[in-house]
């Protein structure tokens, strides 16, 4: 499972414009599901960019996660990243999830930091998307588990 986290002043995410979530400060998350993630790694992975420290500090630091900035999360459904890209010029998608498991993990990870009480929006899975940001720093990680 991959998480492409972007620090965000401000993000938001149409479809067929209307606009479906919106956050202020906090992370964009775009989520990647892969063949052979499961809960375990879903849990994992949401707990790990809800608790990454990737906020500044009184000192400029990146030393604060989420929860202590009082930051929301905005969480949208990205499959081109569990593409292979290593060999041609056209990526692979042999090793993302299909598209049943891809929701069921995606839908578990926005409720699982909804229940962990992180305000969290969202896209609409499979959907055309424009995502709009603003990336602050700019900061942006890639995370996996």
């Amino acid at each position: 499972m991959i998480a492409l986290i972007q620090r965000v002043s401000r993000a938001s995410v149409v479809v067929d414009n209307q606009t479906l979530g919106e956050i202020n400060k906090g992370l964009l998350v775009l989520l990647g599901v892969e063949q052979e993630d499961t809960r375990e790694k879903m849990e994992k992975l949401a707990t790990k960019v809800m608790s990454y420290r990737v906020f500044s500090d009184e000192n400029g630091k990146m030393n604060l996660n989420l929860e202590q900035v009082g930051g929301s999360l905005l969480v949208v459904s990205q499959f081109t990243l569990a593409a292979d890209t290593g060999r041609g010029l056209r990526p692979s998608f042999s090793g993302a999830g299909t598209p049943d498991q891809a929701l069921g993990l995606y839908e578990e990870f926005v409720a699982f930091c909804r229940a962990k009480g992180v305000h969290t929006e969202t896209g609409q899975f499979g959907a055309d998307m424009q995502v709009s940001l603003v990336n602050d720093g700019p900061v942006t990680f890639n995370l996996q588990v």
